[in-house]
């Protein structure tokens, strides 16, 4: 058994944890997860889940001071904290046309640039995820929506890959991903109408 994996698996499930109570600690968690993964993902040739942790260590960033000090948009307009919100309508298309570009451009680097055997799998999960991770850093209830998708097909990737505790965390968070959503739709302002 890689230690590396019960590590991650562990933190996983702390992170999912926090993320299901919206608790702002889950960005400590999302930071530390990746520098575990880093080793894990690349060692099973995963080139797409590595390159994203890049990623996740600077949306942990961002994301702890939008749901910290919120969006204000000028220097003058009163921070408060992010509250839990719908995903607005009119971002829809551009985040299914900002995931379509995604994956087609990572699989096109997967394919030329890697010996990676799962590049089209490699790269939905990885396009997804990081369309999942804005909305999260956000706080839009329909994150957890994106991320069933990301964890179902991550399980099977993942097993594919022998990455058994991976696939294993990750038909978790598909579950447990469901009932985030409920959970943060309740706690959604009344007055938010999107």
């Amino acid at each position: 058994m890689n230690y590396l994996e019960i590590f991650g698996l562990i933190v996983g499930l702390i992170y999912l944890w926090l993320e299901y109570r919206a608790s702002i600690y889950l960005w400590a968690a999302s930071i530390i997860m990746p520098a575990i993964n880093l080793k894990v993902y690349f060692d099973a040739g995963l080139y797409a889940d590595f390159g994203i942790d890049i990623y996740y260590l600077l949306i942990a960033i961002y994301g702890y001071f939008a749901w910290r000090y919120g969006l204000g948009k000028a220097k003058k307009e009163k921070r408060e904290a992010l509250q839990v919100s719908h995903t607005p309508l009119r971002q829809i298309p551009i985040l299914i046309a900002v995931l379509l570009l995604l994956w087609a451009a990572i699989s096109f680097v997967l394919i030329r640039f890697t010996d990676s055997t799962v590049p089209y799998a490699d790269a939905f999960t990885t396009a997804t995820s990081i369309v999942a991770m804005w909305m999260l850093a956000r706080k839009q209830a329909e994150q957890w929506l994106v991320w069933i998708i990301v964890d179902a097909v991550s399980a099977a990737l993942y097993a594919y890959k022998g990455l058994y505790l991976y696939s294993g965390l990750y038909a978790i968070y598909t579950v447990i991903a469901y009932f985030g959503y409920l959970r943060w739709l309740k706690l959604i302002p009344a007055n938010d109408n999107d």
